[in-house]
């Protein structure tokens, strides 16, 4: 029972250790200069109060979870095409490596340009949807792929020596057998993404965290700044917990994990 109250108590004697040190290097700041703890706090509040904050949230998280989406449902397939098929991975695997260390950022005026003359949706909404669908898709596509070539050879074999083949293959032997690789590549992949919708909101559009964050320093409201920040680290620590979960259990339905 101690040894597990421990546990619990050592995350949020970390936190408080971080904003300790926190309010002794801003000691004395004001809100234009690095704001402290305290002055961050007010900062969140005023944005409670001015019913901007939770707007912000929204927009940044339906950004992300279209783009991570859309990702998922096109790059896990492709996926395990290209890790259960060689000529597929030999024609397509080079394209997908040339593209993908290519800075999700780098691709904001080539979507301004394909999605600047759109009407019946935000162009803006739709630029960083696209940089988040790049984020995400080359990451995903890559994971699933080597998960898939990871897969124990015994399992493919006996699969086929069963005639099971085609579509019921892919969903009922690569999939599963694959499952627990895609879904930690699924985990730092969505990681990723909020980090690029943040990026994104600071250079192209007129709502969200990273819009928040810029808006308030061309005001010199660096309490504000902060308080964003916050925020967006807030949320990244619970999709990043939620995909663990998810994670979690699934390993537990397989044996891997013991349920607590």
């Amino acid at each position: 029972m101690l040894s597990r109250i421990r546990r619990i108590l050592r995350p949020f004697l970390g936190i408080a250790f971080f904003i300790l040190l926190w309010h002794l290097a801003t000691l004395g700041n004001k809100r234009t200069d690095v704001a402290g703890p305290y002055l961050t706090l007010l900062g969140l509040r005023d944005l409670l109060l001015q019913g901007v904050l939770l707007k912000n949230i929204v927009a940044s998280v339906f950004r992300v979870a279209w783009g991570f989406a859309l990702a998922a449902l096109v790059g896990i397939p492709l996926g395990l095409a290209l890790g259960r098929f060689a000529v597929l991975n030999q024609l397509f695997n080079p394209p997908v490596q040339i593209l993908r260390p290519i800075s999700p950022i780098a691709w904001l005026p080539i979507a301004t340009l394909l999605f600047g003359r759109v009407r019946w949706f935000d162009p803006s909404d739709l630029a960083a949807i696209f940089l988040i669908f790049l984020a995400s898709f080359f990451s995903i596509t890559t994971s699933t792929a080597s998960a898939v070539a990871n897969i124990e050879t015994k399992y493919v074999r006996s699969a086929q020596n069963l005639g099971v083949t085609g579509l019921r293959f892919a969903t009922k032997v690569l999939l599963p057998a694959a499952m627990p690789q895609i879904l930690t590549g699924l985990r730092i992949t969505l990681g990723i993404a909020w980090v690029v919708v943040v990026a994104a909101e600071m250079l192209g559009v007129s709502s969200g965290l990273g819009f928040q964050v810029n808006d308030a320093r061309n005001n010199l409201r660096y309490d504000i700044v902060l308080a964003a920040m916050v925020v967006i680290g807030l949320i990244g620590l619970l999709l990043d917990a939620a995909m663990r979960s998810i994670e979690k259990a699934e390993l537990t339905r397989r044996g891997i994990l013991r349920a607590n």
